[in-house]
């Protein structure tokens, strides 16, 4: 489980596909500091596992499966991409309940710069829609936001300038592909009430 709080960007430093696997090389600095081989890290709001680390990076698998649900298949050698450590028991919920199962992709409709913050407006797919209100949590690239408005499938984020400078947000443009969690509370919701 994660919280959505980005704690640093990695860049992925090389691209290996092997069958219908894709392999992943990503530097970073921070998140290595505890790594351990099988250690669950979500990469751009992805849990993905450690397959293999040294000093400079890690390795992970992204299996088909990802593959179909999330942006990984844009990435290039340079890509950057957010990085946070799964949560311990001990630790601070400072964002919300992130599982790292991303749900689509979305796309970036438009950024606006807000004299100092930025709006971003985000298209996720029709069916993701009811779980998501106004005021409550989304994650997007493996950010913890709160949404400012919501119009059909059309999301609205409102980035304060520590999370527009931590986090890959400022590289992405209109149109650029982006990983979406909704909610899971209000997945489980939806269930409850058909029971």
């Amino acid at each position: 489980m994660f919280t959505g709080l980005v704690e640093e960007q990695g860049i992925v430093k090389s691209l290996v596909r092997e069958g219908s696997n894709l392999h992943l090389q990503i530097s970073c600095n921070l998140v290595l500091e505890d790594i351990s081989l099988g250690a669950s890290i979500a990469v751009d709001g992805v849990c993905q596992t450690v397959t293999k680390f040294d000093s400079e990076s890690f390795w992970v698998t992204a299996i088909d499966e990802t593959l179909k649900l999330t942006n990984f298949g844009t990435y290039q050698i340079g890509t950057k991409v957010n990085l946070e450590r799964c949560l311990r028991a001990s630790d601070r919920l400072g964002g919300h309940i992130v599982q790292g199962h991303v749900d689509a992709v979305g796309e970036i409709i438009s950024i606006i710069d807000a004299s100092g913050s930025y709006e971003v407006t985000v298209q996720i797919p029709e069916n993701l829609s009811r779980y998501v209100i106004h005021k409550g949590s989304i994650c997007i690239n493996g950010i913890s936001l709160t949404v400012a408005s919501i119009s059909g499938n059309l999301i609205k984020v409102c980035i304060i300038p520590k999370t527009w400078d931590v986090t890959n947000l400022s590289f992405l443009q209109t149109g650029s592909k982006v990983n979406i969690e909704v909610d899971v509370l209000a997945k489980y919701l939806e269930k409850l009430q058909k029971l």
